[in-house]
């Protein structure tokens, strides 16, 4: 099993940055991917960002060039920089590791962190 923790969201104002981690604990060596997916109310959950363990990086066309996905394996925790946010990027993001239990890919999920951008 994985566990996820999220924080660093909080209230920002239009143009302004965030940077959001994702703490893992349990089985990090049997993670594959982990990724930021944001749900915002009365839409549906989307990626956001995503990086492998190879640390190759995929973004929401919504987001690139505004934000960096990164990682850093000696704290077990993965960041997401999110620079010149929009009052649209108001969403809870939650973070989403894929990993192998045996043979099967399972996804897990944190709890969120709630991101507002507004003045």
């Amino acid at each position: 099993q994985v566990q996820l923790v999220e924080s660093g969201g909080g209230l920002v104002q239009p143009g302004g940055s965030l940077r959001l981690s994702c703490a893992a604990s349990g089985k990090i060596s049997s993670i594959n991917t982990i990724a930021w997916y944001r749900q915002a109310p009365g839409k549906e959950r989307e990626l956001v960002a995503a990086i492998t363990t190879a640390g190759s990086t995929n973004y929401a066309d919504s987001m690139k060039g505004r934000c960096t996905i990164s990682r850093d394996s000696t704290k077990n925790t993965v960041y997401l920089q999110m620079n010149s946010l929009k009052p649209e990027d108001t969403a809870v993001y939650y973070c989403n590791a894929q990993y192998f239990v045996g043979i099967r890919l399972h996804a897990g999920w944190g709890q969120g962190t709630q991101v507002t951008v507004s003045s």
